[in-house]
């Protein structure tokens, strides 16, 4: 015959309501399914402001082509400010994003060299904004500066309201411009402002100095 303390022990070990309480399969299904629609949820906002940011704030480009050089290699990435032009006109030497005026399916990226009213003359291989020669140190010393069917050797030409005239660095290597004449501003998708690719070349764009005067 049991002793009164081993039927003590017996009992406390058949307690079934000192177990831990095991959650039934229908709370598990309840969790898991709070557990989906928060990760639905956090995915959802987090593609909210994605295209919100790329629609009205940064968008990112790749560079294709050598008409940028040695400013921007081809295959390097680029973040372009979409905002800065709605608060801000566009100031001369920025590197802009543009429509390509031939499809605007594609972008170009190109400098702002003449502004609105700026007069625009190429001339024995000279830029000459309003009639002064445009400083080129931040260029490719052996790149050759020449005329193209929108704008002929000594010619004149006058920007208009709301126009830009573009250049690309690489002046030898560049679709610009001297082909087919002036970006409209309702065509300038925004201003570069970062390269985040490669890690070497990591940082703010900043303008040459010849243009903060």
């Amino acid at each position: 015959m049991p002793t009164p303390d081993a039927f003590v022990v017996a009992s406390a070990l058949t307690d079934y309501s000192k177990l831990p309480t095991l959650l039934s399969m229908q709370d598990i299904f309840r969790r898991a399914i709070s557990i989906f629609f928060d990760l639905i949820e956090s995915v959802v906002v987090a593609l909210s402001i994605f295209v919100v940011i790329y629609l009205f704030l940064v968008q990112p480009h790749e560079i294709k082509g050598a008409s940028m050089d040695p400013t921007f290699h081809d295959g390097q990435y680029i973040l372009t400010d979409k905002i800065s032009y709605r608060l801000n006109a566009p100031k001369r030497g920025d590197v802009v994003v543009f429509k390509a005026p031939m499809n605007p399916d594609f972008d170009y990226i190109k400098r702002i060299i003449g502004l609105p009213g700026d007069t625009i003359t190429i001339s024995d291989g000279k830029v000459l904004v309003n009639g002064q020669p445009l400083p080129d140190e931040y260029i490719q010393t052996d790149t050759i500066l020449l005329p193209g069917q929108y704008i002929k050797e000594g010619e004149q030409i006058t920007v208009g309201q709301d126009e830009y005239f573009v250049l690309g660095d690489n002046r030898s290597h560049s679709a610009d411009s001297r082909q087919w004449g002036m970006v409209p501003k309702n065509d300038i998708i925004g201003r570069v402002f970062f390269r985040y690719w490669p890690v070497n070349h990591f940082g703010l764009i900043q303008k040459p100095i010849e243009f903060n005067n």
